[in-house]
């Protein structure tokens, strides 16, 4: 569908200039890019943006034109662009010694494991480093696997997990599966999201006849003992979706009885951004016996990291593990950066206060757009799913592609999810301000009224 541009809000004032572009020319690189990476790599806009800088939550193209940020590199930079602190970390890191591997000492690995297990709930204080969420749930459910010695795994519909050979199978996005993905033994529950679960009822009674069906997957699909559940505590690429506080709870005494482990991702929902705790899974008052991490972890650098009690962590010395570039002391340089950072600049508390800022406006957009059907999601992890009627929830997927054009013309990058496409994902750098969202919902509204709903 087309819209009417609208009039174009005013970006709040930013102090840093950009530096002047003097690379390969647009056409040139989208030329280059097209006949020399793989057709499976994508942009995001019809007309494809090309990004050369960055200043904590701004980021800028290559004629200057600067961009709000509310997608942050796909949930992954979580305190600002070119954040002073990691910046200088990495680079000092990096004039010293770029790469040995775990087979010698290094302070830095060793330091940002203690770092982490200072973050977590009691036990949970043996970490393993890898690159990438992929990875991390990889190596969670062979953890899972290999202390339980069970086979079966129960992962989430609607679930993102990766899309490597074994993290393939938890995803429960037909968009995201090749048909020649190597399903081992994993099934997918209801999902407990109660805006599009097929039980009627409360949220609470959503989230138990969802929990539910996993003991009845347990019964008919498996041999009556699993390995592991997995979950986002809030669902990400399937548009900030969750259930009601009680359903992780419920899900994991199901799984538990069952002889699983219970895996949180908190590949997106970790380190602050849903304001209230630290981890995802804290909101929902449960400690898992597997936590993933990924994305913010590194602000950027290909970070990634399992923890898990000792117990479970000392499975997989029966054989031998081992990750080149897991632990590498330029992304542990960048992790110590990070995790100082959001204590230092106050980011939880900042995700908390602007981004229940965030949520109350657009639930006051929600009460003057019809086209809005759900709003969703905590601190600075939000989605609004966009319907072409409230009764019947048809996703208004061309209007969502329409909106995310006519956020672009008005300075602000959003991310899109859900397995329609029909839900904006709105998960900027955590560093965002107050004066930031008030301009974003204003955007929002003008681009609404647009779209004509």
């Amino acid at each position: 569908m087309t819209a009417t541009a609208p009039a174009r809000p005013t970006l709040p004032p930013c102090d840093h200039r950009p530096r002047p572009y003097t690379g390969l020319p647009k056409a040139e690189v989208l030329a280059l890019r097209q006949q020399y990476t793989n057709p499976a790599i994508f942009t995001l806009y019809k007309e494809p943006l090309m990004i050369v800088e960055g200043h904590m939550q701004y980021l800028f193209d290559e004629t200057g034109r600067r961009y709000l940020d509310l997608f942050a590199g796909i949930v992954t930079v979580s305190v600002g662009h070119c954040h002073p602190r990691v910046t200088r970390a990495m680079q000092d890191q990096l004039g010293m010694l770029a790469h040995t591997t775990t087979i010698y000492l290094h302070p830095n690995i060793a330091r940002m494991a203690a770092k982490l297990a200072s973050k977590m709930p009691p036990g949970l204080d043996v970490t393993y480093f890898v690159n990438s969420g992929s990875e991390a749930n990889d190596l969670a459910i062979l953890l899972a696997r290999a202390f339980t010695g069970h086979n079966d795994v129960i992962a989430v519909r609607n679930s993102y997990h990766g899309g490597s050979p074994a993290s393939m199978p938890l995803t429960s996005h037909h968009t995201w599966k090749y048909p020649q993905q190597i399903n081992t033994g994993v099934h997918h529950a209801l999902c407990p999201d109660p805006y599009r679960s097929p039980f009627p009822g409360t949220p609470e009674e959503i989230a138990t006849r969802s929990a539910n069906d996993i003991r009845e997957l347990v019964r008919y699909s498996t041999p009556g003992r699993i390995a592991a559940f997995i979950a986002e505590p809030i669902q990400g690429v399937g548009g900030a979706t969750h259930g009601a506080p009680n359903y992780l709870r419920e899900a994991y005494a199901a799984a538990r009885a069952a002889g699983g482990l219970c895996i949180a991702d908190e590949v997106q929902t970790g380190f602050g951004r849903t304001g209230e705790h630290y981890w995802g899974f804290q909101n929902f008052g449960v400690v898992p016996d597997i936590v993933t991490m990924a994305k913010g972890i590194g602000n950027g650098a290909p970070l990634a990291a399992v923890t898990t009690r000792r117990e479970i962590a000392e499975k997989l010395t029966q054989r031998i593990h081992f990750n080149t570039f897991g632990g590498n002391p330029v992304s542990m340089a960048a992790g110590l950066a990070v995790l100082d950072a959001i204590d230092e600049d106050g980011l939880q508390q900042n995700a908390r206060v602007v981004g229940g800022r965030f949520k109350a406006g657009l639930q006051e957009l929600q009460r003057r757009h019809r086209i809005i059907g759900d709003v969703r999601g905590m601190g600075l992890m939000l989605g609004v799913e966009l319907v072409r009627d409230r009764d019947t929830k048809e996703p208004a997927r061309e209007e969502t592609l329409a909106m995310m054009e006519l956020l672009r013309e008005s300075g602000i990058l959003i991310g899109k999810g859900g397995l329609d496409g029909n839900v904006l994902r709105i998960k900027p750098p955590m560093c965002v301000t107050a004066a930031d969202v008030d301009f974003a919902l204003e955007a929002l509204d003008l681009s609404l009224k647009a779209v004509g709903r």
